[in-house]
C-alpha cells in the first residue's frame, strides 16, 4: 500500500465521545476536519457507547421533582473535599473543576436536551460518601441516567459527525494509528503513523494491530482525545500509587482493549506535560462477565447500600466503606489485606431491589428505551434479566438456601480457601440480630433507613431493611468480587482552552487535548477522587472547548 497523505484545518485523534464533540464542534464552524482512530468503524463512539450514561446535574428538574434541594455552593463544596487538590500542578486542573461545576448547574442540560439527549426521572445517589460535611461525596443525589444509557448520549455527536462526512467537511480514517505527532518550529503540524489490517470483529472485540501501510495527516490544529489506560494493565500497574495499597496481581478490565494509553508517550514525545498519572479510578464490585465482549471482560455491579460486605476472610468492612459509598477508600483498604477479591452477601429480596449492572448492554430496558421492559424488570417481582443472566451463569455467584451451604460454596471458588466460616457467620448473624428493634448500633443499618427516606431510593434502589437470613427473603446470595480496572484521572495538562501544556507551562502551539487523555480536562478535573456522572460529561464539556477552540485558531 503506498503511503497516504491527507491535509486538514482540524486532525482528532480518537473517536470516543469527547472526539466526536470536538470534531462535529469544529466541523459546524466551517473547519475541515479528519478524524482518525485505530479501530475499525463500528467502535465509532469508543468507550462511551459502553457506558451506563451516567450524567452529573446541579439543581436539575430531575432533582426538584425528587425533592432534592442543590445548589452550586453545595456541590462546589463536594467536589472539592472530593478531589483533594494538594500539588503544584493542580492549578488547571481547579480552574476545570470550577467551570464544569458551573457548565453542570447551567447550560449542560439545556444543551443536551436541544439535541435530543433526554433523562430517567429518577435521580441515582453514587458516591455516598458517609464521612462529615466535608469529606468525600456528593451531600445529595446527582447521577442522572441517559435515556438510551451510552449509545443515546453518543448518537447526536455521531450523526452530527455523519452528516457533516456525507457534506465532505468531514473524513474519517478508521485502522490509522497514531504513532508521531508531526512538528516544525515547536508547533505541532499533524500527525503520522501505521494504516492497519482491515480487521471485522465486532464493536468492541480485539482487533490486530497489522500494520499494512503508513499514513500523513498535516493540519493548523491537532485534538488528542485518544482514551485512558484501563485496557493495558501493565501500564494500570505501573502507575498504580503506593497510597492504594500493591497493584492487584489479578484484575479483570472494564473497559475494551483498544484503551490502551498509546497516545501517552506519543503526546509526550511532542513536549506535552503528562501531570496526575497515579490518579486513577478502579471499581472493586467487579464480576467476570459471563458473555464477555473483550478480553477479561468485567461488569461493575452498581451496589444498592444493603449487602454486607466482606474481605476476603470474612471480616465485615469498616465505616463507612458500604457499597456505594466510597470507591477509592474501599479499594485502598482492600488493597491492605493481602487478597484480590472480597464478597457480597445478600438476599434474593436484595438482589431484586438494588443490583444494576453498570454498561449500556446490561441495561436494554433504559438503552433501548422500552418503557414496558423497564417497569417490569426494575418494579416487577424477580430479578431484572441481565442479574438473572448472571445468577444462572456467573462464574461469582452462589446461591444457597442455608448460610452454611452458602459458605460451603464461597470457599469452592478459586481464592475462597482464605474464608473464615466461623467469621463469616458471626458477620452475618450480628447484624441480623440488629434488625429485631428500631434501634441500632449498626451504622449500615441505620443508613438503610435514612436512606428510604429519599423517594428514588424507596422506590427502586433500596430494599426495606430485613434479616438477610429470613427464609421469607431468600434464597441466599454471595457474590465474589474483583478489581475492575476504569479510569484515568490524569493525562494532559490542559488550559481552559484545551491548549496542551508544555513543563515550563507554556502551550504548544497547535496541539489540545479533550476527554480522558486530558485527565478530562486540565490534566486531571477530578483530582483524586471522582462524584460519579462526571467522566462522560467531562468528555463533553473538554470535546466542545477543545473544538471550538481548534476551529477558532485556523
Amino acid at each position: 500500500m503506498p503511503p497516504q497523505h491527507h491535509h486538514a484545518d482540524v486532525l482528532v485523534i480518537g473517536w470516543g465521545l469527547a472526539g466526536l464533540v470536538a470534531a462535529s464542534g469544529a466541523a459546524a464552524e466551517g473547519k475541515r476536519v479528519v478524524i482518525v482512530d485505530q479501530e475499525s468503524r463500528p467502535n465509532l463512539g469508543g468507550q462511551a457507547f459502553w457506558s451506563f450514561g451516567g450524567l452529573f446535574f446541579v439543581d436539575s428538574p430531575e432533582q426538584r421533582r425528587m425533592g432534592i434541594n442543590d445548589s452550586l455552593e453545595l456541590a462546589r463544596q463536594d467536589w472539592f473535599d472530593t478531589a483533594g487538590f494538594d500539588r503544584d500542578e493542580d492549578r488547571w486542573p481547579r480552574q476545570w473543576a470550577e467551570a464544569y461545576l458551573q457548565f453542570a448547574a447551567g447550560e449542560k442540560r439545556a444543551w443536551l436536551r436541544e439535541k435530543g439527549v433526554g433523562f430517567f426521572p429518577v435521580v441515582g445517589w453514587a458516591e455516598r460518601g458517609g464521612y462529615t460535611a466535608t469529606g468525600p461525596g456528593n451531600s445529595v443525589p446527582r447521577f442522572h441516567i441517559t435515556w438510551g444509557t451510552g449509545p443515546g448520549l453518543v448518537a447526536p455527536f455521531h450523526a452530527a459527525v455523519e452528516s457533516a462526512e456525507a457534506q465532505g467537511r468531514i473524513t474519517i480514517l478508521p485502522r490509522h494509528r497514531v504513532t508521531h505527532l508531526t512538528t516544525a518550529d515547536g508547533a505541532v503540524t499533524g500527525a503520522s503513523g501505521e494504516v492497519l489490517a482491515p480487521d471485522a470483529a465486532p464493536r468492541g472485540a480485539a482487533t490486530s494491530r497489522e500494520p499494512v501501510g503508513e499514513f500523513t495527516v498535516t493540519a493548523g490544529a491537532t485534538v488528542v482525545s485518544s482514551g485512558g489506560i484501563g485496557g493495558n494493565h501493565e501500564l494500570v500497574r505501573a502507575q498504580w500509587p503506593a497510597r492504594l495499597g500493591a497493584p492487584p496481581a489479578t484484575m479483570i478490565t472494564g473497559v475494551p482493549a483498544y484503551v490502551d494509553g498509546s497516545m501517552q508517550p506519543v503526546s509526550a514525545a511532542a513536549g506535552a506535560h503528562l501531570i496526575g498519572g497515579d490518579r486513577m479510578w478502579h471499581y472493586v464490585e467487579g464480576i467476570q462477565n459471563w458473555d464477555p465482549i473483550w478480553p477479561g471482560h468485567g461488569i461493575r455491579i452498581l451496589p444498592g447500600p444493603s449487602s454486607v460486605w466482606l474481605d476476603a476472610t470474612g471480616a465485615r468492612l469498616p465505616v463507612p466503606l458500604f457499597p456505594g459509598f466510597d470507591t477509592l477508600g474501599t479499594l485502598a483498604h482492600l488493597r491492605r489485606t493481602g487478597h484480590d477479591h472480597s464478597w457480597f452477601v445478600l438476599s434474593q429480596r436484595i438482589v431484586e431491589k438494588e443490583f444494576t449492572l453498570s454498561g449500556s448492554e446490561q441495561n436494554p430496558d433504559l438503552t433501548g428505551k422500552d418503557v414496558r421492559l423497564l417497569l417490569r424488570s426494575r418494579l416487577g417481582k424477580g430479578a431484572a434479566g441481565p442479574v438473572q443472566s448472571f445468577l444462572d451463569h456467573g462464574a461469582d455467584f452462589v446461591v444457597r438456601r442455608t448460610l452454611g451451604e452458602l459458605i460451603t460454596g464461597m470457599r469452592a471458588l478459586p481464592g475462597g480457601e482464605a474464608l473464615d466460616p466461623d467469621l463469616v457467620r458471626r458477620e452475618v448473624e450480628a447484624r441480623d440480630r440488629e434488625m429485631d428493634n428500631d434501634f441500632t448500633k449498626d451504622a449500615q443499618i441505620a443508613m438503610l433507613r435514612s436512606a428510604r427516606a429519599y423517594r428514588g431510593d424507596r422506590l427502586i434502589r433500596t430494599a426495606a431493611p430485613h434479616r438477610i437470613l429470613d427464609p421469607e427473603a431468600g434464597p441466599l446470595i454471595a457474590v465474589k468480587l474483583h478489581v475492575l480496572t476504569r479510569k484515568s484521572l490524569g493525562g494532559i495538562e490542559t488550559d481552559l482552552s484545551g491548549r496542551a501544556l508544555g513543563a515550563d507551562g507554556a502551550p504548544i502551539p497547535g496541539l489540545y487535548a479533550a476527554g480522558e487523555a486530558a485527565g478530562f480536562g486540565g490534566g486531571g478535573m477530578h483530582g483524586y477522587r471522582a462524584l460519579e456522572g462526571t467522566f462522560v460529561g467531562g468528555c463533553l464539556f473538554s470535546g466542545r472547548i477543545a473544538g471550538r477552540a481548534a476551529a477558532a485558531a485556523v
